[in-house]
C-alpha cells in the first residue's frame, strides 16, 4: 500500500498537466501513487499524460462533474491513508511530500497537514505568503486557524495533505458548490481536527490564469456556499465569525459589481459590521462602473507583479 495517494482532478489542462505530472515525479520521497481523475476533458490532456509511463499513475475517466466530484472519486478509490491533492496547474518542488511524511511522524495528532507556499502572479514574479501569529519559520499545530487564515489561506488546495480518516468522518467536498468549494472543506475539517503547518515552502501555486470574472452571466451560474450551516459554529468562534464575513463581503461585493442588489445583500445582512472596515464600507458606496474599472485594473497590476487587497 503506498504511504499518499496524490489526487489531480484533470479538466482541459493541457498547458500545464505535462509539467505539473513532472513535478511530481521528480519527488525525493517516492512511495506514492497518483491519482488523475480526467473530468470529461476535451483538449489534449489524456495524450499528453500517456506520454508518461510510471505504473504507479492511474486515470479514471467520469464525465464533467466539476471538480469537487473529481476530487471525491479521488479519494473513493484512493488505497493510502494519507491524501495530498494537487491541482493540474500548480508545482510541487521536490521536498513536498518528504515535508508531509517529516510532520506525520512529528505531529501524529493532526489531521490535516500544510506546507507553505508562493503564489505566482506572472512568469517572473512569486509572491511569498505569510500568515498571521505564525512566524515564518513554524512548525506545528495552528493555534487559531480561521484568524491565521483571514488575509491568505494556510489551506491551500495544492499544499494540503489530509488523513483518510477525515473523509470517511465527514465526507468529501461539497458537489452542490461550484466555488468555494475548498474552503468549505478545510472549514469543516478545521473546526473538528488538529491542523499543523511545517515550515517548508513546497508548492509554487499558479493564478496566471485567476482572473476575476465580470460577468454577471457567470457569476450568477455559481453555486456559492451560503455558510449558513456553521452557523452554531460561529456563534462560539469569533475568529471564524470574521473568516467567514470576510469571504461574505468578498461574495456581496461581487455580486454588487455585476448589479446582482439582491444577491449582495443576502450576503451582507448576516455580516457583523465590526467586521466591515472604513474601506469596504466606501466600496459599497461607489457605482458598480466604478468597482468594475478597479477590479480590473486590480487584475492588470497583478501581472506586473503590483498586489493590493480592496477587500481588507
Amino acid at each position: 500500500m503506498p504511504f499518499f495517494s496524490i489526487i489531480i482532478p484533470l479538466y482541459n489542462k493541457e498547458k500545464y498537466i505535462s509539467n505539473t505530472l513532472k513535478s511530481v515525479l521528480n519527488q525525493s520521497f517516492n512511495d506514492y501513487e497518483i491519482i488523475i481523475v480526467n473530468d470529461g476533458s476535451t483538449d489534449k490532456s489524456i495524450q499528453l499524460i500517456q506520454v508518461f509511463k510510471d505504473d504507479r499513475i492511474k486515470i479514471f475517466h467520469q464525465e464533467n462533474k466539476g471538480v469537487s466530484a473529481a476530487r471525491n472519486k479521488g479519494m473513493q478509490v484512493a488505497k493510502s491513508k494519507y491524501f495530498c491533492f494537487l491541482d493540474a496547474d500548480d508545482i510541487w518542488l521536490p521536498n513536498h511530500l518528504q515535508s508531509f511524511y517529516d510532520a506525520i511522524i512529528k505531529f501524529p495528532e493532526s489531521k490535516m497537514i500544510c506546507n507553505r507556499y508562493v503564489t505566482k502572479i506572472n512568469n517572473k514574479k512569486h509572491l511569498k505568503n505569510s500568515f498571521i501569529d505564525i512566524a515564518n519559520d513554524y512548525e506545528g499545530y495552528i493555534s487559531d486557524f480561521f484568524k491565521s487564515s483571514l488575509i491568505n489561506r494556510i489551506a491551500l488546495t495544492s499544499a494540503v495533505c489530509i488523513d483518510k480518516d477525515v473523509y470517511e468522518n465527514i465526507s468529501g467536498f461539497d458537489t452542490q458548490l461550484t466555488n468555494g468549494e475548498d474552503t468549505d472543506f478545510w472549514t469543516k475539517i478545521a473546526l473538528n481536527y488538529k491542523v499543523s503547518i511545517t515550515k517548508n515552502t513546497t508548492l509554487i501555486y499558479n493564478q496566471i490564469s485567476d482572473n476575476i470574472s465580470l460577468s454577471k452571466v457567470d457569476i450568477i451560474n455559481k453555486k456559492i456556499s451560503n455558510f449558513k450551516h456553521f452557523h452554531e459554529f460561529e456563534i462560539k468562534n469569533p475568529s471564524l465569525k470574521r473568516f467567514l464575513d470576510a469571504h461574505r463581503i468578498f461574495y456581496a461585493l461581487h455580486y454588487y459589481v455585476v448589479g446582482c442588489k439582491k444577491e449582495s445583500l443576502e450576503y451582507l445582512k448576516d455580516v457583523d459590521k465590526k467586521n466591515i472596515n472604513f474601506k469596504t464600507k466606501i466600496l459599497f458606496q461607489l457605482p458598480p462602473i466604478i468597482l468594475r474599472y478597479l477590479l480590473k485594473t486590480k487584475s492588470k497590476l497583478k501581472q506586473y507583479g503590483y498586489f493590493f487587497n480592496l477587500y481588507r
